[in-house]
């Protein structure tokens, strides 16, 4: 019925939004070959594809540049990582929406419609997410995103339709569109004003998390997240980073600290981040017992890191902001939820326990 409505809605545009579709690329010839036909066949009918590139060494461009001549390319002269590669690239795009588009996605015909119509239709709604499920189980829901993001006391975050490491089917469990707390930078659309209002991504970052703090900033801002299931696309995930690669482990504890350091009320931070140092701790004992000491230090140079440019992180604090949106907090942990009550999956949590 949702789906439905939505479809009705997008029907009756009169007025088509301008969006442009920028993939950011490094060294990804394989993804774009395998990839940028199902993007290029987009029925929305009025969207701009551009390619942004983090100086990448193969043919990758080359490629783009002879069998997609009307796709827009904007190099980089280095690798920014995919915060500030996307900074540097959106500077240079004119549109009403951006659409983020990771290179290792497969979308389907008509993606863009129904979360363009989402948007129109929302107050405050700025940025949302479409359903994103897994390239290689295209039943399953994939890692990056899956039915929605959300975040815990401790700023953990987890997402309808995967909780850590486990996934679920899609049953059409998740099949409503709801507000969230953070849309995965994998798929990720949001009005042009807004990314400029919010200077878009921590280029600090590099990569990892960025998405979740740009998410957490808007909020603060009044404005509100999203997700639409009546749109689908297919990721492939770990195209840059393989989940198991220790940069991954490192920028990953290091940007959440940082990113609790920005958006958490100052009281609230010290005491979180004061108890995410110990579960980061009993982490990296993890590691070790499970004899990955490359991640191990990881998580120490990650702790390193945060205290050494604490005080130019502290400088990114907003102040004098609207009242915080909160929708899509969990005011409990998920380490307690998933370790130790057994939970995996997000329907079996309380409602009572989300702001």
């Amino acid at each position: 019925m949702v789906a439905q409505t939505l479809e009705k809605k997008t029907q009756n545009m009169k007025h088509y939004p301008r969006v442009a579709v920028v993939i950011l690329n490094w060294n990804g010839r394989f993804f774009l070959e395998k990839f940028l036909p199902s993007v290029y066949n987009s029925t929305y009918p009025n969207v701009e594809f551009v390619l942004g590139d983090n100086a990448s060494t193969d043919d990758s461009v080359a490629f783009v540049e002879e069998y997609y001549p009307t796709i827009r390319v904007i190099r980089n002269n280095e690798n920014l990582g995919f915060a500030g590669g996307y900074n540097a690239v959106l500077s240079h795009v004119e549109a009403d929406y951006f659409v983020l588009l990771n290179s290792d996605v497969e979308v389907t015909p008509s993606w863009i419609e129904p979360v363009i119509a989402y948007l129109e239709s929302q107050d405050q709604m700025v940025a949302a997410q479409p359903k994103i499920r897994a390239y290689h189980a295209k039943g399953d829901f994939e890692h990056a995103g899956a039915a929605g993001g959300f975040i815990d006391k401790y700023g953990y975050p987890f997402c309808r339709g995967r909780f850590f490491h486990i996934v679920e089917q899609d049953q059409q469990q998740y099949d409503d569109n709801s507000e969230i707390f953070w849309a995965s930078g994998a798929a990720l659309f949001i009005r042009a004003s807004a990314w400029r209002a919010a200077a878009g991504f921590d280029a600090d970052f590099f990569a990892h998390m960025e998405e979740i703090d740009l998410c957490w900033r808007l909020k603060r801002m009044g404005y509100r997240i999203g997700y639409v299931s009546a749109s689908t696309v297919y990721h492939v995930g770990g195209g840059t980073l393989s989940t198991s690669n220790p940069k991954k482990t490192y920028l990953n504890f290091r940007n959440n600290l940082v990113m609790l350091q920005k958006n958490l009320p100052f009281f609230t931070a010290c005491w979180v981040i004061f108890a995410r140092m110990w579960l980061d701790l009993l982490a990296l004992i993890k590691f070790l017992a499970d004899r990955k000491p490359r991640d191990a230090w990881a998580v120490s140079r990650a702790h390193q890191h945060f205290l050494l440019y604490f005080f130019r992180n502290a400088s990114k604090r907003q102040r004098h902001m609207a009242p915080e949106n909160e929708k899509g907090q969990y005011t409990k942990s998920i380490i307690w939820a998933f370790y130790v009550n057994k939970i995996q999956k997000f329907t079996a949590l309380k409602v009572d326990n989300f702001k």
